[in-house]
């Protein structure tokens, strides 16, 4: 099958698999191998200071976009969890939603690297989170 081919699961269906990320509220809009998009709405339990949306909500909307994209550049039956990541905040979010896009860096055989652009309502870039995948067996996501 090619990759113009490839049938993936739907959205709503990929967000059942990450309980937290649909705790927080976290929307999932697109999901394929190249691009996978989703939002966060602000909440003010989700806020720190002066009404800013949390820092961790930010990684959290970026991981499980971000998460969700490598596991859809995964080989049949391997599992994949975030080994490393890291965010640039670049702009408080006050209100609105955050719109979060992932897209593959790099797909290898042990290792995928994502991007994922957050962005406000008025489309400003307000963080970029780079996040390492670890490719997992399927021995290995099952817990052998």
């Amino acid at each position: 099958m090619s990759s113009s081919e490839t049938t993936f699961p739907r959205p709503a269906d990929l967000l059942a698999a990450l309980p937290f990320a649909s705790h927080l509220g976290i929307a999932l809009h697109e999901a394929g191998s190249d691009r996978t998009v989703g939002s966060l709405p602000w909440s003010p339990e989700a806020c720190t200071v002066g009404g800013a949306l949390h820092g961790g909500a930010l990684m959290a909307l970026a991981d499980s976009v971000g998460a969700v994209c490598a596991y859809l550049n995964l080989p049949a039956g391997a599992g994949t969890s975030t080994v490393e990541s890291k965010t640039n905040f670049l702009r408080p979010v006050t209100g609105g939603r955050v719109h979060a896009t992932a897209r593959p860096l790099h797909v290898g055989r042990t290792l995928i690297v994502v991007q994922t652009d957050l962005k406000d309502d008025e489309d400003r870039l307000v963080g970029q989170t780079t996040q390492t995948q670890i490719v997992l067996a399927a021995k290995d996501a099952a817990g052998d």
